[in-house]
């Protein structure tokens, strides 16, 4: 291996570092709030620490991305790998709820930063005809990475200490920071260039008030409470003066016109309805394992495996088939065997057997995985070095907005679903208040203390109201597909052999 190629491979590996840590703190805390709650206090405000790092990571994006088109991607991609490691050290140190929350902030404008350059920088630095191998290898790391989080935080809960889940990310921080600082270096000059600074403050605006309502509604306040109804009506109007913002601005942080590419329009439409429905699976397997099959957190976690080995073949085998065939004929093939697997999880009840739920998970892994990688490079297809960390930034957001939107109106449809089957199975029963608190009692340690009849009456509410979740998942499911048939017959054969926005070859990155 020459010396170049070896300084590749450190780029490669500080890309990838850089996403695993950014991707697995999306879910990593899931599985660990119970005990930072019993730890920290604040059970009221529990969900802020979830919400803090989604809110501020989504509005990061697309701002991240385009300063990353006008001023290089070196720069932007340090500075997020360094505001992500100070606020991990800073997670791991809290002392209180709203110290965490804080924190968690932090890390989320990192993370921000960090996933939308990474894959902006690999089709600056390889070319064509290499760019499907490294999609798939990117696609793939965000996957399993995005899966892999719960069981990495039941487990380091469980078996070390909450605070590790956070300290974690400090040393495979500091390598992919080291590997990045020193080994790669842009070729791109950078004119001085006027910042969108009414387009940022609006969209941050716009996605934090959007975020909190989501969060927050139908939690610890109602839906149609002051608090919720003001989140959503400050959402539309900061949404119409970004909108207006950008109609006006010289560099806009997310230019309308990329939309009016055919390709880049519908692949982030698939992406927006890919993520509602993927998020099902993450959240409410676990709950199922643990609610109805009486698992521990650690075992729920294990359970996302076989879909995590699906996602992991299937992003790889997707880099491989880009290459080969359109885009819209892989993602055709991702789309239709998605559908299968949600339909499988429909059907779950609680006589499923674990073998049968894990061949369901590997089905709907493996049509999922197609979209990690060959999402990203569609959505990046025919725009040249300036207008990369654009599209991919908006891709990024999107998906991360279809998971937020599917969180929160699944959430919502489980909920429903399952009070109601509780208020069947117990109508006219003393105790009706068990009803509210019948998930909790769901943990290895409370079960044993329900009475057999009653606990049956549970789990079948549960195992209902997980089945009819996924259900109404094959909605956006068919949507994904419905847009995957309109991204017409463009594929990365068409890029190679050719100078594809003047992209800078591998020999290019090089030490300082």
């Amino acid at each position: 291996m020459s010396l170049k190629q070896q300084r590749l491979g450190f780029v490669v590996a500080g890309l990838l570092l850089g996403i695993l840590v950014a991707s697995i703190d999306n879910t990593i805390v899931s599985t660990a709030m119970a005990t930072i709650v019993s730890d920290l206090g604040g059970l009221d405000k529990y969900v802020w620490v979830t919400s803090a790092y989604l809110v501020t990571e989504m509005a990061g994006m697309p701002i991240f991305g385009k300063l990353s088109d006008m001023y290089g991607r070196k720069r932007f991609f340090v500075l997020g790998i360094a505001l992500f490691l100070i606020g991990s050290v800073q997670c791991g140190t809290a002392e209180s709820i709203a110290q965490l929350t804080i924190y968690r902030a932090i890390q989320g404008i990192g993370g921000g930063a960090m996933m939308p350059i990474a894959f902006a920088i690999v089709f600056d630095i390889f070319p064509p005809e290499k760019r499907g191998k490294m999609g798939g290898l990117f696609g793939s790391v965000f996957g399993t990475s995005s899966l892999f989080g719960p069981l990495a935080g039941a487990y380091l809960t469980e078996y070390i200490d909450w605070r590790w889940i956070f300290y974690i990310n400090v040393p495979i921080g500091i390598v992919a920071l080291a590997f990045i600082v020193f080994f790669y270096k842009e070729s791109l000059s950078h004119d001085k260039q006027r910042i969108d600074w009414w387009g940022a403050s609006t969209l941050v605006g716009a996605i934090v008030c959007l975020m909190f309502a989501l969060e927050l509604g139908g939690m610890e306040y109602a839906w149609d409470s002051a608090q919720i109804i003001g989140l959503f009506a400050g959402f539309a109007v900061l949404l119409g003066l970004f909108l207006y913002a950008e109609t006006k601005a010289a560099e806009p942080i997310i230019s309308f016109g990329m939309f009016r590419q055919r390709l880049f329009a519908a692949s982030t439409g698939a992406g927006l309805f890919y993520g509602a429905a993927f998020i099902t699976a993450a959240l409410y397997i676990p709950m199922f394992v643990q609610g109805v099959f009486g698992g521990t957190a650690v075992n729920a976690g294990l359970t996302l495996l076989p879909m995590t080995l699906g996602s992991v073949v299937a992003a790889q085998l997707g880099g491989f088939l880009a290459n080969k065939m359109s885009y819209r004929s892989v993602m055709m093939f991702s789309a239709v065997i998605f559908i299968l697997g949600i339909v499988l999880l429909s059907t779950i009840t609680p006589d499923t057997t674990r073998f049968l739920l894990s061949v369901y998970m590997l089905v709907t892994g493996f049509g999922i995985g197609f979209s990690f990688s060959v999402l990203g490079m569609s959505s990046i297809h025919g725009f040249d070095v300036r207008q990369r960390g654009s599209a991919t930034s908006t891709m990024s957001f999107v998906r991360s907005l279809g998971m937020t939107v599917g969180i929160t109106v699944f959430g919502i449809i489980q909920r429903n679903h399952f009070a109601g089957g509780m208020a069947d199975a117990f109508a006219g029963a003393p105790g009706g208040p068990m009803n509210d608190n019948a998930r909790e009692l769901l943990s290895p340690e409370k079960r044993s203390e329900i009475p057999a009849d009653v606990m049956d009456k549970i789990v079948a509410a549960l195992s209902d109201s997980v089945s009819a979740t996924f259900l109404w998942s094959i909605v956006p499911a068919v949507l994904a597909l419905l847009c995957v048939l309109m991204m017409g017959g463009a594929g990365m054969k068409d890029l190679i052999g050719k100078d594809a926005g003047k992209a800078p070859r591998p020999e290019e990155v090089h030490s300082h």
